[in-house]
């Protein structure tokens, strides 16, 4: 059904809509092949709170942005790559329900849709879409995946000294390797995670020293590593959804139930 879409004007309308709603702050979204596969709203999982977001999966990417008028403006564009992307179902807890995770080599991150019914329609599209274009390509999954973050109101003392109490002087800072939230001294130091960033990252303490070790055989120094020590507590968010907008995770309107046009 993707393929027979492909060179449809149907097809064609959809993405020139969803160019439209993102207006100059997206990126061009026409390209020869590509399809749009589904649209819908999803709780995403950020730093601070779950916000509203739209989503819309494409045969070969999976984009969503920031809801300003439900159905007709979005922003702050985020366009992750279907090839690298991994999917993991979450069990429902007290708190959440109907979610999965969306792992990448470099963000990973919880979604969660308003059904049971909707969270299986969007992973099986989006697993059909990653199978297809993997079988095209002939490329090989991606093994090498981002930790997630753990929410800030999940973490009231560092999660490595236990000791720490944050505050509006003991600021917040993620592991960017195993997701931990921990204070500046238990994460003053950076190194090198190649499929994340060429720059070296803040770890937090427990993940500098197993990941030295694990290359102590190799007898690079820590410079040519790319290890690093910080000082102070410099904000180190890196969350990209820290836009200054505030609201509730939800809507403003009703957002209706996700579409799937393959």
């Amino acid at each position: 059904m993707v393929d027979r879409l492909v060179n449809s004007e149907a097809n064609a309308r959809r993405i020139a809509m969803v160019e439209g709603c993102f207006g100059s702050s997206g990126q061009p979204l026409a390209v020869p092949g590509r399809v749009l596969v589904g649209e819908g709203v999803l709780t995403k999982m950020c730093r601070k709170k779950p916000k509203s977001r739209q989503f819309f999966l494409f045969n070969d990417i999976l984009v969503y942005g920031n809801i300003v008028i439900n159905k007709k403006r979005y922003n702050k564009q985020h366009i992750i790559p279907l090839e690298e992307v991994k999917l993991e179902s979450l069990e429902d807890d007290s708190h959440f329900r109907n979610g999965w995770l969306i792992r990448t080599a470099t963000k990973s991150f919880a979604v969660y849709a308003a059904t049971a019914t909707e969270k299986q329609e969007w992973m099986a599209h989006i697993n059909k879409c990653i199978e297809d274009l993997l079988r095209k390509s002939g490329k090989k999954a991606v093994e090498v995946h981002a930790a997630v973050w753990v929410p800030d109101s999940e973490a009231s003392v560092c999660m490595h000294c236990k000791r720490t109490q944050f505050s509006m002087l003991n600021r917040r800072h993620h592991c960017r390797k195993c997701g931990s939230v921990v204070c500046g001294p238990c994460s003053n130091k950076r190194y090198l995670l190649p499929s994340q960033s060429s720059k070296p990252l803040r770890v937090c303490l427990n993940c500098f020293d197993t990941l030295s070790k694990q290359k102590s055989g190799s007898g690079s120094t820590p410079d040519k590593l790319g290890l690093k020590e910080r000082s102070g507590s410099a904000d180190s968010s890196g969350e990209e959804d820290s836009s200054g907008e505030e609201d509730n995770g939800r809507p403003q309107d009703d957002p209706g139930q996700p579409k799937f046009y393959g």
